[in-house]
């Protein structure tokens, strides 16, 4: 299956600027940098900042203008994924088919280097607000897209989340506090992407509040797959290891609902989502393809 053109090019765009942003590391300190480097540069999807694009562009903006944030927003997954797998959080070893971080550079190495992104997403949205001081619209579409960035990784959004699925291990827990989890710890990031694209694109209340709704049911979604994939996938494809959640006794959608019903669960909300931007027709043709991928990808996995 070939990426469509406009993710393709969004992409393409992220990775070849993703280094630009990043924040001039003194020589002294020069390991901090690889470290950071090492994990940012080992590929990965890149979906989050594609979506902040692709919202921006749909909303009539510039996506090269969009960049520091759209790559700030990679910096920030790019940071959690590097605390996620270290021994005090899921312990594993192997991230997009690399060791990962802290196998390389050590436990407390790899915890700074998360540190640096996320202080390195933060300034990289900064150093491009201060070239807007004398434009307050172009300022204020800047500011409301980093509230939102802010916002989708901290205590109300991907830290919430992540909290509460570490309590959850070992415990049995409801569907909606496990939609609460991943609404937080996964769909957090994703809705952040399309709301700060909207503002920056200059995105009514009315395309923001459709692709707002887009985005939720896509995390959710998201996240399903995921379940899924921890149990049918196969570490060559995911670049990771697979039956971890089983390994930390973390309640997910196969424990609770089997692989059946979770499957049903993952198309009810791609069903919503593709409902959430139909009146745009194919103008939207983006954010289609994104839930074709996801559907077609489970439909082999999971059905054959």
């Amino acid at each position: 299956m070939t990426m469509d053109a406009d993710f393709k090019r969004y992409k393409e765009l992220v990775d070849e600027h993703l280094l630009d942003f990043m924040p001039d590391i003194d020589a002294k300190t020069i390991t901090l940098y690889d470290a950071m480097k090492y994990s940012l540069t080992a590929g990965g999807k890149r979906i989050r900042p594609a979506l902040l694009l692709g919202a921006c562009e749909f909303c009539g903006g510039d996506v090269s203008a969009a960049l520091p944030y759209a790559c700030a927003l990679e910096y920030i997954h790019t940071y959690s994924l590097i605390h996620d797998d270290l021994p005090c959080m899921d312990d594993d070893e192997l991230r997009r088919g690399m060791p990962t971080n802290h196998m390389v550079y050590g436990a407390g190495i790899a915890t700074l280097a998360g540190d640096g992104l996320l202080s390195a997403a933060f300034e990289s949205m900064n150093m491009d607000m201060l070239m807007y001081l004398d434009n307050k619209d172009e300022l204020t579409k800047r500011v409301k897209a980093s509230y939102e960035i802010s916002k989708g990784a901290g205590v109300r959004g991907m830290v919430a989340g992540q909290v509460s699925d570490l309590e959850a291990e070992g415990h049995s827990i409801t569907l909606e506090m496990l939609d609460y989890i991943n609404l937080n710890k996964t769909g957090a990031m994703i809705k952040a992407a399309v709301k700060a694209g909207a503002d920056l694109g200059g995105g009514d209340a009315k395309i923001t509040s459709d692709l707002n709704d887009y985005a939720e049911n896509l995390g959710l979604a998201f996240q399903v797959r995921d379940d899924i994939l921890d149990i049918t996938g196969n570490v060559k494809d995911l670049g990771k290891n697979t039956g971890m959640d089983a390994e930390m006794d973390k309640s997910n959608y196969p424990a609770i609902f089997g692989l059946d019903k979770s499957y049903e669960k993952m198309e009810k909300h791609l069903d919503l989502a593709y409902a959430s931007i139909a009146s745009y027709y194919d103008n939207a043709e983006f954010f289609y393809h994104l839930l074709d991928m996801l559907e077609l990808r489970e439909r082999e996995k999971v059905r054959h």
